[in-house]
């Protein structure tokens, strides 16, 4: 299955999450290609617009990962950008995670998901698994777990 893994990462968090689902993804038989949404200069946390530089073409792939960083307690603005101007992820599979610094519940994350999740599934896309990686000690033992479970969704 060709799979792409298409994120937004300002810090570069993300961005390690996807390198590492992509191994994990390949290790299963999977083609895969990560790619970044890119925008010019930096985005406010609730911005209405930004200038892509960079827009992956999320047609290419039979099941698609977004991923992306809390900002300000919701889903970084460029990717609610990017996921809006997509205009259709009719029957694919997608899977959603998301980055961020706090670690209690109420500081974004799950409002972050769901934002992609929202988005995603008025697309049309069938979503088949979401994750949060908390970025403290024990991110890597999130990330493997996200990767395992994301290993076998599609």
């Amino acid at each position: 299955m060709k799979i792409g893994v298409i994120v937004y990462s300002q810090t570069g968090n993300s961005w390690e999450v996807a390198q590492n689902l992509q191994e994990k993804l390949l290790e299963q038989g999977h083609e895969v290609e990560v790619e970044k949404v890119e925008i010019a200069g930096e985005a406010a946390p609730r911005a209405k617009d930004v200038t892509f530089t960079n827009i992956p073409d999320s047609s290419a792939y039979d099941a698609l990962v977004f991923g992306a960083p809390v900002h300000a307690f919701s889903l970084a603005a460029p990717m609610k950008l990017y996921l809006e101007q997509i205009d259709s992820l009719q029957d694919k599979k997608v899977a959603l995670f998301a980055t961020k610094g706090l670690k209690f519940n109420w500081t974004g994350g799950n409002q972050a998901v769901g934002k992609m999740k929202k988005i995603c599934q008025a697309k049309g896309g069938t979503v088949v698994g979401t994750e949060i990686v908390v970025w403290n000690k024990a991110r890597n033992k999130k990330i493997d777990e996200l990767t395992r479970k994301f290993s076998v969704l599609f």
